[in-house]
């Protein structure tokens, strides 16, 4: 069986009907009688929006005691058991 020149093959984009256009200029489509060159453009997806980077956790200032110099009774306590330890 000879295969005959149908057209081009379309989807109509209103109710899904497959047909061919039979070459004719105007794609219609036979079933709702949308044209096929009038179809909607396609949405591209939406982009994904990227999240915030995350705030840093506030940085506690350390307690001004820490930060303080030995006092001179504890000093003198640490040098005599450095000299005892020498000694030894």
């Amino acid at each position: 069986m000879a295969s005959k020149d149908l057209g081009s093959k379309h989807t109509c984009w209103k109710c899904g009907t497959r047909f061919y256009d039979l070459r004719k200029p105007a794609p219609i489509c036979p079933k709702c009688g949308a044209d096929a060159r009038a179809s909607p453009a396609l949405k591209s997806p939406p982009e994904k929006k990227a999240r915030p980077a995350p705030r840093p956790e506030p940085v506690e200032e350390a307690d001004a005691a820490d930060d303080a110099p030995l006092g001179k009774e504890l000093e003198e306590e640490l040098d005599e058991e450095m000299e005892e330890a020498d000694d030894e």
